[in-house]
């Protein structure tokens, strides 16, 4: 399986990219938007609230605990950078797609 556009090996962790839509009806991925994977909150981007609930989400969706995603780029833009550590390249690309 080829690795989807949004997502990169970086020093033993995944990087995510992430193009955040908040207050949105309900959260949801939303496919691609160029290169980055649009995801959907319903969270406002007042106070981190829509930062928390991507963190939230991905940790659903990947299975991880909230400690292993880290939001590295894009506190303030709808633009993020997601650092995922333990889990593979191959396994953050099934569980997303």
């Amino acid at each position: 399986m080829s690795c989807p556009v949004f997502l990169r090996a970086q020093a033993g962790a995944v990087m995510l990219a992430l193009k955040v839509q908040p207050r949105a009806s309900r959260s949801e991925l939303a496919g691609l938007l160029g290169s980055e994977l649009k995801l959907k909150v319903t969270a406002p981007p007042v106070d981190s609230a829509a930062n928390e609930a991507v963190i939230v989400f991905l940790a659903a969706q990947l299975g991880l605990p909230r400690r292993q995603i880290t939001l590295v780029r894009g506190q303030t833009s709808p633009h993020k950078t997601i650092r995922l550590d333990g889990i593979t390249l191959e396994e953050a690309a099934r569980r997303l797609t």
